[in-house]
């Protein structure tokens, strides 16, 4: 990953400014200039959506900074894989970087520098993004490195070999973050036996495997323009960014060969478990979910809905209890964990919905039977009040994740491939609004999730 940083300076100019005005006039100002948080959302600008003919589609919303964050969003991911090529996504993100047929390693890294850009990637289970933030003018050579990343990437035998070892030093990494290993293991029992329940970097065996024609494979395979999307947020104009992709994109291939078109196999939810029993560690890392929703499933809402109510608890978190979550000041109260975090992992037709916490091992079994008791007070219990605090915190929890054209590249290029386009606030405040207490998780069938399940 290669990064500049980029000074700015109107803050500091403006607060000065600020400061030599006279109180009447500020005052004065801020009643002009108030909205309420439902026109903020009316007045967020709107997300323009164009396809091209080989079917890639180019996203865009104009919010008039002086940068911008470009980005290709392929609907590809660890979930595309089989067991021989698991890992190979992620082999690629590290070799994005190491040269085109154009630029060799270091002319791309300098051209990156002089525009004083940040280039980036990631790879999830069914998303694969490389983006570039930099200056809005900058617009037009950003676009045009990213078509070369993706499209002409070098993959050079040289870079592979070397790239091994790094990403063989990264495996044993993560293998110290006792939270992704946590995780990875839930998709493995939840999902097993089918390609969710494959992790983003892959097997050991595998990195050390990997040829450079099982990549290549890979992304004459999965690399298809339908599956792109071309985002941007910022000093875009979204006339511009077309006419780049034409100029760019409108080679990338649409076809298939043989016309073998991946099609995504159903993942079936396993109620099940894996232990990993390690006396020598001091905390528990335990991670227990539920079938969840897909991403397209109308239920996604009141889940996460139900999620905002149970929230999440950090033994550094002052307030005890206070806190507003029922299961955070119990943890307060009776030092159930050190932390715990309920989530909704989502993917296009299913989705894993839990708890995550960290505690010491004489704690398990209760913080275990509280966790599940919040579960259950979410189908019975629940009360008007803990919705309507549920529902602000997921608003704003929302609205906070759109802070900078990064986020919103971001949120444009997933949305467009998971929905086909890009859902306003305005539409998610409105969904959030019209749940109630009584069209939260339905008991049965979050039951019958842990119905196998043994403590």
């Amino acid at each position: 990953k290669m990064a500049a940083s980029v000074c700015r300076v109107g803050g500091a100019v403006g607060r000065a400014f600020a400061r030599a005005r006279g109180p009447t006039l500020l005052s004065l100002r801020r009643s002009q200039a108030t909205v309420t948080y439902a026109q903020s959302l009316l007045g967020a600008p709107e997300t323009q959506l164009t396809t091209l003919d080989n079917g890639l589609r180019i996203a865009s919303e104009e919010t008039g900074h002086a940068t911008c964050t470009v980005g290709v969003w392929i609907g590809v991911g660890s979930r595309y894989e089989t067991e021989k090529n698991n890992g190979a996504g992620f082999f690629l993100e590290h070799l994005a970087f190491k040269g085109t047929k154009k630029h060799p390693q270091s002319a791309l890294e300098q051209a990156v520098e002089s525009m004083g850009a940040h280039l980036s990637a990631y790879t999830s289970r069914e998303h694969t993004a490389y983006y570039m933030k930099a200056l809005a003018k900058d617009l037009p050579k950003a676009v045009e490195l990213l078509s070369e990343v993706v499209q002409s990437s070098a993959l050079s035998e040289a870079e592979i070999e070397q790239q091994r070892g790094v990403i063989l030093k990264e495996l044993e990494e993560v293998e110290g973050s006792l939270q992704d290993v946590c995780l990875d293991l839930l998709h493995a029992t939840a999902y097993q036996a089918t390609p969710l329940a494959q992790s983003v970097l892959g097997p050991s065996q595998n990195a050390r495997t990997l040829t450079r024609q099982d990549l290549v494979d890979y992304i004459n395979s999965h690399y298809k323009a339908p599956r792109m999307v071309l985002a941007a947020a910022g000093g875009v104009n979204h006339e511009e960014l077309v006419g780049l992709a034409k100029q760019h994109f409108s080679g990338v291939s649409f076809e298939y060969q043989d016309d073998a078109v991946p099609v995504l196999s159903p993942c079936r939810f396993t109620g099940s478990e894996v232990r990993m029993r390690d006396d020598a560690m001091p905390l528990a890392h335990i991670a227990i979910a539920v079938e969840g929703a897909g991403a397209a499933n109308p239920d996604i809402v009141p889940l996460m809905v139900a999620n905002s109510i149970l929230g999440s608890y950090d033994i550094t978190f002052g307030g005890g209890k206070h806190l507003s979550s029922t299961l955070a000041r119990r943890a307060a109260e009776l030092n159930l964990c050190h932390s715990y975090q309920a989530f909704h992992s989502t993917y296009s037709d299913t989705g894993l919905m839990g708890i995550y916490f960290v505690t010491g091992k004489h704690n398990i079994e209760d913080m275990m039977h509280w966790a599940q008791n919040a579960w259950m007070n979410l189908c019975t219990t629940v009360t008007d009040s803990d919705v309507a605090r549920a529902k602000n915190a997921l608003k704003a929890s929302l609205v906070g994740q759109l802070n900078g054209t990064t986020l919103i590249c971001d949120d444009i290029g997933r949305h467009v491939l998971n929905y086909g386009r890009r859902i306003p606030l305005a539409e998610w405040d409105a969904r959030i609004d019209v749940r109630t207490s009584f069209q939260l998780p339905d008991y049965n069938r979050m039951r019958s999730a842990m119905y196998w399940l043994r403590f």
